[in-house]
């Protein structure tokens, strides 16, 4: 389906002095949409109208650190127990009279599964694409073959020169990254990604989004994603299995701490499966939050 714009409400929240932009689209059953990494609210222009469309309301945020959200300083500021109360502070500012569905790809995915065990009150569903559960990546992070998928999150770890590598030739790393990832072509239109250039041009914008993966692997981090607790919800994992950071025996969580999961497999589509195979996601997802 196609984005109209038009129809949609930018707007802003604020947690603990940091500002949250966000887009707001449709009347219903709340649904919120998690992106992941180096993307922006945009990344969901084919599940919003299709949600909308069902009848469910729809927030979308730039998650902190991206596009028109604040970039606060520090590796800190972007704990994902900073980033899983952004998300609760978004579903409590909603006005939403019952708990919503929350929906994350990547690191959206990364943090919408602490924020199920953390937040259980707030959770009525969650969906989850190509982002495994924190125990299996911890699990994969053994193997010399997730090692090799992950080398570059190892490679944030370095101070500045992620960043400047990132931004030479107007972005080219990122560009080349997202428009070479989906296996359908013209995923990605010369139009898009222009839209994300733009969101990672804004100051302070690398720093903080590579800042969500130095947070990841400080050794408390770590420590708190070795301890999960059940998340007992109806979940829907969609896995591309052409995903080239992110190894497919990763996406089934398991049964004893996600009892009510189930997976669905893509094997047409890669890690970015919610733009690379869009109707197959959207049905899936519409198919699943009934």
């Amino acid at each position: 389906m196609i984005l109209d714009e038009s129809k949609l409400s930018h707007r802003f929240t604020e947690r603990s002095g940091v500002r949250l932009h966000y887009v707001e689209a449709g009347e219903g059953p709340l649904v919120v949409l998690l992106h992941g990494f180096p993307e922006l609210w945009y990344s969901w222009r084919h599940q919003i109208p299709a949600l909308v469309e069902a009848g469910y309301r729809v927030i979308a945020p730039d998650m902190r650190g991206y596009n028109l959200s604040d970039k606060p300083r520090g590796v800190g500021a972007y704990a994902i127990d900073e980033l899983t109360a952004d998300v609760a502070a978004l579903i409590e500012a909603s006005g939403a009279e019952r708990a919503a569905a929350v929906v994350g790809h990547d690191w959206g995915g990364g943090v919408a599964w602490t924020f199920a065990m953390r937040y259980p009150a707030l959770l009525e569903r969650l969906v989850i694409l190509n982002c495994p559960h924190p125990q299996k990546l911890l699990a994969g992070f053994r193997t010399a073959r997730q090692l090799r998928k992950s080398w570059y999150m190892f490679f944030f770890q370095l101070p500045k020169v992620p960043e400047l590598i990132a931004q030479r030739s107007g972005y080219a790393l990122l560009r080349e990254a997202l428009k070479n990832d989906p296996q359908r072509p013209g995923a990605l239109s010369d139009d898009d990604l222009a839209r994300y250039v733009a969101s990672w041009s804004q100051p302070g914008a690398l720093t903080a989004t590579i800042n969500y993966y130095r947070a990841m692997l400080r050794p408390g981090s770590l420590r708190g994603l070795s301890k999960p607790t059940r998340v007992d919800v109806p979940v829907l994992v969609i896995w591309g299995e052409h995903d080239r950071y992110l190894g497919a025996e990763l996406a089934a969580p398991d049964p004893e701490l996600v009892p009510n999961a189930r997976v669905a497999r893509i094997p047409d589509a890669s890690h970015g499966v919610l733009y690379d195979r869009p109707e197959r996601v959207n049905q899936l997802l519409l198919e699943f939050l009934r």
